[in-house]
């Protein structure tokens, strides 16, 4: 009796394989968008976080050394002339200096070829689409999204030599340089600043005295008609990535956290905003 139960019982039927298999194949088509969904979007977070911390730390090395870096992204025609496989990732550069290696010259920029400067900052498809340099404004900001393409024209016959959309942020040997916005998406790249507009982005802005980078989403006309009526700055000094509109109430909110970390830190408070 028993024997002939082991026998009856001993597996399963081709019908049942085949409705499990079926089964774990709707699952995984219903589940797979949203994973690589998720996925996309840590890839641009983290790409972010890791460019933040690639400007750290060349700011360090800058103080270090007491000579200028740069940072900066190439365009196809420059990267494949160096032989840069990745055009994506961002390039370190250092102000020769004459007196320490005779094969430099004052002025010119040269790759620094450290262990820290190479690496896959940015994942996925995640790019550079823009470099703004100077702190951010309210009324820059509002006229920006009027104007774009007269903006694009306009940075193209005032810089020759670098690329207008997307200029270097040079650090000088103090570690301390301009305010920068770099902005980052994984949009297809051959669209303009206007098209982009529509695309998800990530802001990395870094303030030039002291170093300090965030990240945030691209404000909305809702909230820079909100910070225009309060008279805020257009920065917020802390990380921005929830997709809401902002209200005063959040805003007043996230001045308080700043203010309690600052002061939890034992640093010097910001502005207010």
């Amino acid at each position: 009796m028993t024997r002939q139960w082991r026998a009856q019982s001993g597996g399963f039927t081709l019908l049942e394989v085949v409705l499990v298999v079926g089964l774990l194949a709707v699952i995984s088509a219903l589940a797979m968008p949203v994973l690589f969904s998720r996925i996309k979007e840590r890839h641009l977070v983290t790409s972010c976080r890791q460019f933040a911390s690639l400007v750290s730390l060349t700011r360090a090395h800058a103080q270090l050394d007491g000579r200028r870096y740069r940072i900066r992204f190439l365009d196809e025609e420059e990267a494949e002339e160096l032989e840069i496989k990745d055009v994506r990732q961002p390039v370190i550069e250092r102000e020769g200096d004459r007196f320490e290696n005779e094969d430099e010259e004052a002025g010119e920029w040269y790759p620094v070829k450290a262990a820290w400067a190479y690496g896959e900052t940015l994942l996925g498809d995640v790019w550079c689409a823009e470099v703004r340099l100077g702190k951010p404004t309210i009324e820059d900001l509002q006229d920006r999204r009027d104007r774009i393409e007269e903006l694009q024209d306009a940075l193209e016959q005032t810089f020759k030599d670098i690329d207008p959309i997307r200029p270097p942020l040079v650090i000088e040997p103090d570690a301390t340089s301009d305010w920068a916005t770099f902005v980052f998406t994984e949009a297809p790249r051959d669209l303009d600043l206007d098209e982009l507009e529509d695309e998800i982005r990530i802001e990395v802005i870094i303030e030039g005295l002291t170093g300090l980078a965030w990240l945030q989403r691209p404000f909305y006309d809702e909230e820079l008609d909100l910070f225009e009526e309060k008279n805020w700055p257009a920065v917020l000094r802390q990380d921005l990535l929830i997709s809401r509109v902002l209200t005063e109430e959040d805003v007043l909110e996230l001045h308080e956290r700043r203010i309690q970390r600052v002061a939890f830190d034992g640093s010097k408070p910001a502005a207010k905003p």
